[in-house]
C-alpha cells in the first residue's frame, strides 16, 4: 500500500510552508513517527514524522514552498524492513548510483590569451583596464562586450586572500522576520527611551543564595527573572504599556503574557511566558529554560510563540552596551537589556565603581505617551535597584522559595 504524506497545518493562518532540510534520502526505509523532515512555516520550524513505516519517496526539493495539505511523500507501507541498518535504495536510484561511479575526464580546453572582440577592446581601452585582467565568457575565452561593459577598474593590488561569495535562500522563517521588522518600523511610530541600572543588590542577592537555590530548585538565578518581575510589576502601574491597537481600538490586557527573544539555530525565537505576572522567581527561571531548550531543538510551537503582550530582549549575553530594540508586533513594546559593566557612577555624593546595565524601551508613540514610557522604564528601574524591598516583599527566602 502505498500512504501519501501531507503537509498539517502547523495553524490557523499558515497556508504555506518550506521544506527547510530532508532527514532522510529518497529509498531509505523509515519507521512510524520518525522525523524525516524540518519545515519551515512564517512562524516556526517543526519536525515533520513518518505516519507510518515503509520505503519513502520524497516528491518536494528542499527550499520548495508547498501548501498545507500538498503531498510532500509517498511511504510504501509494503515494503519489508532491510536487515542491519543499510537503507533500501529505488532501483532508479541503484542505476543512477551505478551512472556515477563512472567518472569521464573533461575534454582540455585551450583559452585564447584574452582576446577581445574590437567593441570589447574600445570599451576596455575607455575605462583604462587592460584585457589581461579580464576572464572573457565567449568562446575560447574570448572578451564579449558584455564582459567589457561589466568589468570594474582594480582599485588595488590583489594579495591572493579568498574572494568568493555564496548565495542561498533566505528560509521561510527568516523572510517573516524581515517582514515583521520592516513593518514595525514602517507602520508604528516607535521611539525608545534610555535609562540605567545600578545591578550592585541583584548581584548581592544572586552571590549570596545562588548557591542555595540551584541546590533546591535544580535552576540558576539569573538577570531574567529580576527582569520579568520588575516588568510585570511595570505594567500594572503602566497599564498602556500592556496594550496594544486593533483598528481604531485599543486592547488593554489585566495579565502579562511576556515574550523572550532567544536565538535558536534557525534563528531569532520569541516564545511567551504566559500570565508571567503569576509566576514566582522559580517559576520564570523554569518557563525560560524550558522555552530556551525547546527553541534550541527546534521544538517550539507556533502556539507557544504567539499572543504576547510585551517583550523583553537580553542582547547583553553577546556583549550588546546598547541598542534600540525594534517592537515586536502587534505589541506596543519592548524592553532590551544589555551587558554589565563596571562603571563609575555618583552615589551619595561620591563616586564610586558599580556594576551597570544600559536599559532601552521602545514603545508606540502612538498609544504610549512619554509620561508613560519613562514612568514604566523608571519604576522596572527601581524594582531592579531595591529588589529585596520591590520585588521580594523584604522577605528574600520565602521569595525564592528556600
Amino acid at each position: 500500500m502505498i500512504l501519501e504524506m501531507k503537509v498539517p497545518s502547523p495553524g490557523e493562518s499558515i497556508k504555506e510552508v518550506e521544506i527547510a532540510t530532508w532527514l532522510v534520502k529518497d529509498g531509505d526505509y523509515v519507521e512510524k513517527d520518525q522525523a524525516i523532515a524540518e519545515v519551515d512555516s512564517d512562524k516556526a520550524t517543526l519536525e515533520l514524522p513518518a505516519e507510518a513505516s515503509g520505503i519513502i519517496t520524497l516528491k518536494a526539493e528542499e527550499g520548495d514552498a508547498v501548501a498545507v495539505g500538498a503531498v510532500v511523500c509517498l511511504i510504501d507501507t509494503s515494503a519489508a524492513k532491510p536487515s542491519g541498518n543499510a537503507p533500501v535504495k529505488t532501483e532508479e536510484k541503484k542505476v543512477e548510483e551505478k551512472k556515477a561511479e563512472v567518472k569521464v575526464e573533461a575534454p582540455k580546453v585551450t583559452y585564447a590569451a584574452s582576446t577581445p572582440s574590437p567593441a570589447a577592446k574600445k570599451i576596455l581601452d575607455e575605462k583604462n583596464i587592460q584585457p589581461s585582467d579580464i576572464i572573457g565568457s565567449g568562446k575560447d575565452g574570448r572578451i564579449t562586450k558584455d564582459d567589457a561593459v561589466n568589468a570594474v577598474p582594480s582599485m588595488g593590488t590583489p594579495t591572493g586572500g579568498s574572494r568568493g561569495s555564496e548565495r542561498t535562500k533566505l528560509s521561510m522563517l527568516r523572510r517573516k522576520v524581515a517582514e515583521r521588522l520592516v513593518a514595525a518600523k514602517n507602520e508604528t511610530a516607535m521611539l525608545t527611551t534610555f535609562n540605567e541600572v545600578d545591578m550592585t543588590a541583584i548581584y548581592a542577592l544572586r552571590e549570596e543564595y545562588k548557591e542555595a537555590f540551584k541546590a533546591k530548585h535544580s535552576l540558576g538565578l539569573g538577570f531574567m527573572s529580576f527582569f520579568t518581575k520588575a516588568v510585570t510589576r511595570a505594567l500594572k502601574l503602566y497599564p498602556d504599556v500592556n496594550s496594544m491597537i486593533d483598528g481604531q481600538e485599543k486592547i488593554t490586557f489585566d495579565f502579562c503574557d511576556i515574550s523572550v527573544a532567544v536565538s535558536g539555530p534557525k534563528g531569532l525565537m520569541v516564545p511567551v511566558m504566559r500570565s508571567a505576572e503569576t509566576l514566582s522567581f522559580r517559576g520564570v527561571e523554569a518557563e525560560i529554560k524550558r522555552l530556551a531548550i525547546r527553541a534550541r531543538d527546534g521544538q517550539i510551537t507556533v502556539d507557544e510563540m504567539t499572543g504576547g503582550t510585551f517583550t523583553i530582549s537580553n542582547g547583553g549575553v553577546f556583549g550588546s552596551m546598547l541598542s534600540t530594540p525594534i517592537i515586536n508586533p502587534p505589541q506596543s513594546g519592548i524592553l532590551g537589556m544589555h551587558n554589565v559593566v563596571e562603571r563609575a557612577i555618583v552615589k551619595n555624593g561620591q563616586i564610586v565603581i558599580a556594576p551597570v546595565m544600559f536599559v532601552a524601551l521602545s514603545y508606540d508613540h502612538r498609544i504610549i505617551d512619554g509620561r508613560e514610557s519613562v514612568g514604566f522604564l523608571v519604576a522596572v528601574k527601581e524594582a531592579l535597584e531595591k529588589p529585596e524591598e520591590l520585588l521580594m516583599d523584604n522577605n528574600v527566602k520565602k521569595a525564592l522559595e528556600l
